[in-house]
């Protein structure tokens, strides 16, 4: 059967009987039809003064184009966490419309480890990627509408680029105000999708509403004839973009095919943003449950970096254990070990974290790679553990469930690649030679400039989110066994002041993908009865 057709053949219970297994009433729940909900922004405050749960980061090796199975790996263990006995819940992105009609598909799971219902949260769900669209495009309205009645603010530059929730090319670079009438003034735009707006950064950073919208009156959004920043609080903007991004703060609830809860709210991809779910979701998961098990998108050295160097560092978060997870198709493709070595290494030596490998199995490995895995990873010390959701479910990931329980309570501390204290070029080189295995990092006259212009701004303590490719360690995403040296070559540096951090462009990396030569979008129907297929 397919992912969809197991999902459809599995009973669900209602959303608000798993939210009482959580102890959250109705009261505060927004039900979206029997098996979604959001909840009320007011259960972290109910529940302030309960100890938190363990936290699970579960991140990867570097993936092959179509992912190693994160959120499966994810899911199997809240329900092998739930099979044993334990009080799990799940902390997860929400899936950007870009992959689901591209080329990876969904982000809900596969086989018997998914969350649901799937067609919802891959398709529209809440709503929330697009309230964030609609903030996002709000603000660059306001901008052009503040230009056209006489520009009081002095625009020379606008920085600030619309956006929507697909993969389109086409919109990277485009000409806008192109009617002739008068007054309306032509310049260069550009698209980032969705998930990689500043917005959807800010809402998954946001402490609460009034965070939120004090982040959003902090966006710079361009910049004055005397070179000076116009923010977002100048034009007035703020206020209705909090109101479009009301209940988009408020997490999701959903569950598993086991019924195990999942918190599902944010949704930033890691290789061209930050790769996290929201703080709310996690810290409202860490008092509802002994368990979380989040995850941080594509290989450590994005998701991971960043979920320890940003979110962690502006949190005060940090994760009683890492899973790593590694495929044996994964480990052929980059040519052998020395690629999740280093993953290891980076997390175990470096961020001082502990750490497990989940070999996620498939069918037609063979048990002579399992076991060269395995002896070549206990030679390191390091555990590994099979786990084989996608055919079991939860009764498939009941071994590492059994030993995160012990791992999570040798807890150690956190330490970050840099100092706040860093300059930028110190932080991304830092960054590059620890995590990547750089030598050293190259910059373009632009990025100069403008990392210049940010430090001279007051902005130089932020943390780095450096944007390169996810199929290598290198910033070349053909450079797959990174045996040569190679340096990281830094194109464009950009201030998300909002959010809080500097977004670092290396190599040919893009804030607008594109769709591969045949798209999934070619194979989603809607047949006679109504129903979706194709979606996986």
């Amino acid at each position: 059967m397919t992912d969809i057709e197991i999902a459809r053949n599995t009973k669900l219970e209602k959303i608000s009987d798993i939210a009482r297994k959580l102890d959250i009433s109705e009261d505060d729940l927004e039900l979206y039809g029997k098996y979604k909900a959001k909840i009320s922004n007011e259960i972290f405050e109910k529940n302030k003064n309960k100890p938190n749960g363990k936290l699970i980061l579960v991140t990867a090796m570097t993936p092959t184009p179509l992912g190693e199975g994160k959120t499966t790996i994810s899911i199997a263990i809240a329900d092998g966490l739930k099979k044993i006995g334990k009080n799990s819940i799940l902390a997860l992105r929400e899936p950007s419309l870009g992959p689901v009609f591209g080329i990876k598909g969904g982000a809900t799971g596969g086989g018997k480890v998914q969350i649901a219902p799937m067609e919802d949260i891959n398709l529209h769900f809440t709503g929330d990627i697009h309230a964030i669209t609609s903030a996002n495009n709000l603000l660059a309205s306001i901008i052009d509408n503040h230009i056209y009645f006489g520009n009081e603010l002095n625009f020379k530059k606008v920085t600030w680029k619309r956006c929507v929730d697909l993969n389109d090319r086409q919109l990277r670079k485009i000409e806008t105000g192109l009617s002739g009438e008068k007054k309306i003034v032509p310049r260069e735009d550009g698209f980032a999708i969705s998930v990689a707006s500043e917005i959807m950064a800010i809402l998954c950073l946001a402490e609460n509403l009034q965070d939120l919208k004090q982040k959003l009156e902090n966006i710079i959004v361009g910049y004055n004839e005397e070179d000076k920043p116009i923010y977002a609080k100048q034009l007035n903007a703020a206020g209705a973009m909090t109101v479009l991004l009301k209940d988009a703060i408020k997490p999701n609830l959903v569950q598993t095919l086991e019924h195990t809860p999942a918190i599902v709210h944010g949704g930033p991809f890691a290789n061209i943003a930050h790769g996290c779910n929201s703080v709310i979701a996690t810290r409202t998961a860490l008092k509802l449950a002994d368990y979380v098990v989040t995850e941080a998108g594509f290989g450590a050295d994005l998701g991971a970096e960043k979920f320890l160097d940003i979110k962690c560092r502006k949190t005060g978060l940090q994760p009683d254990a890492v899973v790593i997870v590694a495929t044996v198709k994964a480990i052929k493709y980059h040519g052998g070990m020395e690629n999740i070595y280093r993953h290891i290494d980076n997390l175990k030596n470096k961020f001082g974290l502990n750490v497990i490998v989940a070999l996620n199995k498939y069918a037609n490995d063979s048990e002579e790679d399992i076991n060269e895995i395995r002896k070549n990873l206990e030679d390191r010390q390091v555990q590994l553990s099979l786990v084989e959701g996608w055919a079991k479910g939860g009764e498939g990931a009941i071994d590492i469930a059994k030993k995160l329980v012990e791992l999570v309570d040798q807890k150690e501390e956190l330490k970050y690649m840099y100092k706040d204290t860093d300059n930028i070029k110190d932080k991304i080189f830092k960054v590059a030679t620890k995590i990547y295995g750089a030598k050293d990092v190259n910059y373009s006259e632009e990025a100069i400039k403008e990392i210049d212009r940010i430090e001279k701004l007051g902005y130089g303590n932020l943390p780095v989110c450096i944007a390169k490719t996810q199929y290598s360690f290198s910033d070349d995403a053909k450079n797959l066994e990174c045996k040569e040296d190679f340096n990281i070559t830094v194109r464009d540096v950009v201030l998300k002041s909002g959010a809080g951090f500097v977004v670092v462009l290396a190599g040919k990396i893009m804030t607008m993908p594109g769709l591969p030569k045949i798209p999934a979008a070619e194979t989603i129907d809607i047949d006679k009865n109504g129903e979706i297929v194709g979606i996986f």
